[in-house]
């Protein structure tokens, strides 16, 4: 019997989006170069989920997993004085994804979401499918309708 999708699949399905899924065997820890190294894909354009905390709450920075996270560009992109890294459990709870499976679509309590600009015109970028050891192929325009995010500067 096949697994039911995840509620980021179930998103892109429930929209009609074009997409397709990506599998590969999961890794324990760095997550998204694992899957960059496994799929064959440059890592310029496989997305990792980061969940900040702000002074205004938390919220969703996907940048691609060569590049590094800045907080301050991240903060000011969402109108806030600071941000950090979000505990993982918090992180979890908020979206209804496991570390290293959260994913920008479906999430439980739809987060603020930012995307890195250097993927802006890119043909197609990867994304977390919900689980470990799937990612979603599609449109970097459709993954910023679905999730209401913007694209912004947010590299280090």
């Amino acid at each position: 019997m096949a697994k039911a999708p995840t509620r980021a699949v179930q998103t892109l399905i429930d929209a009609a989006l074009p997409h397709a899924l990506q599998r590969f065997q999961a890794s324990r820890e760095h997550f998204g170069e694992h899957a960059a190294a496994e799929l064959g894909v440059d890592p310029d354009l496989i997305l990792k989920t980061l969940v900040i905390s702000t002074d205004q709450g938390l919220a969703v920075c996907c940048v691609p997993v060569s590049a590094q996270l800045n907080l301050k560009k991240a903060a000011a992109a969402l109108g806030a004085r600071k941000a950090g890294m979000a505990d993982p459990r918090q992180a979890e709870r908020a979206t209804g994804y496991v570390t290293g499976g959260i994913s920008p679509l479906g999430q439980k309590t739809p987060l603020p979401t930012l995307i890195d600009a250097t993927v802006e015109h890119a043909a197609q970028i990867y994304v977390s499918g919900g689980r470990r050891g799937l990612d979603i192929r599609l449109s970097p325009t459709h993954l910023a309708q679905l999730c209401g995010a913007r694209f912004t500067d947010l590299r280090r």
